[in-house]
């Protein structure tokens, strides 16, 4: 009985320490598991979004073409017209100035991109008739060269803005048979001068003798006539 008991108790003693291993190598497990080294598992990039992509259009190169410049008369009134074409903007209007060397420049802004405009200094009445010019003055009832847009003639800078912008040299326009960019009656300086040294021009000798031949030959005519006259009236 005595061996049988012992053998019971140390059977359960034996258990117990079993027992208590089992538990001990348990909680190391449980050890390890919570808060252990452990191999992390490689996470996947997250998919971007489609919708939160944002896309930038190639950039446009900006341009601006004067298809039409023509500096015209029409009703003795100075216009010019224009036509411009633009490239890479949608801007659907055209500022045009003047450049005024020595300044205010005339600017003429929000103007469509094809038309034509006055010259600066022309003005028409309500009838649309011309009653002034640029480069002339009005003194009493005499047209007289020179007034604040002597600037304009013969020619000058233009520029034309939509953003790009483009700037060109533009001439007066001309006078004709129908149209004349001058006020009524007047002559400008310039053709007066070229009369004057016209006139004042020496003659050459081979003229002069000419010129005077030809008076004497007048005058020996007129000595007589006035003999035959005399003579018939006696």
């Amino acid at each position: 009985m005595t061996a049988t008991t012992c053998s019971n108790a140390q059977w359960l003693r034996a258990r117990g320490r079993i027992g208590v291993a089992a538990a001990a190598a348990l909680g190391a497990t449980l050890i390890l598991a919570v808060g252990g080294p452990a191999s992390a598992e490689p996470t996947a990039e997250p998919t971007p979004d489609p919708a939160a992509t944002v896309l930038y259009p190639p950039e446009l190169m900006s341009s601006l073409a004067l298809t039409v410049l023509d500096p015209i008369c029409d009703g003795d009134v100075p216009y010019l017209r224009y036509a411009v074409v633009p490239t890479g903007t949608p801007n659907t209007t055209v500022t045009i100035t003047w450049l005024n060397p020595n300044g205010p420049d005339v600017v003429l802004p929000n103007l469509p991109l094809t038309g034509r405009v006055r010259w600066p200094g022309a003005e028409v009445d309500a009838q649309g008739r011309a009653v002034d010019w640029p480069g002339w003055r009005l003194e009493g009832d005499t047209w007289v060269e020179g007034d604040e847009y002597d600037w304009v003639r013969p020619s000058v800078d233009v520029k034309f803005v939509v953003n790009p912008e483009a700037t060109t040299t533009v001439a007066y326009p001309p006078s004709s048979p129908s149209c004349s960019t001058n006020p009524p009656g007047s002559t400008p300086m310039t053709a007066q001068a070229v009369s004057h040294r016209t006139a004042a021009l020496p003659r050459t000798g081979t003229e002069a003798l000419r010129l005077a031949l030809v008076a004497a030959g007048l005058l020996v005519l007129g000595t007589a006539a006035v003999v035959l006259t005399r003579r018939r009236r006696a």
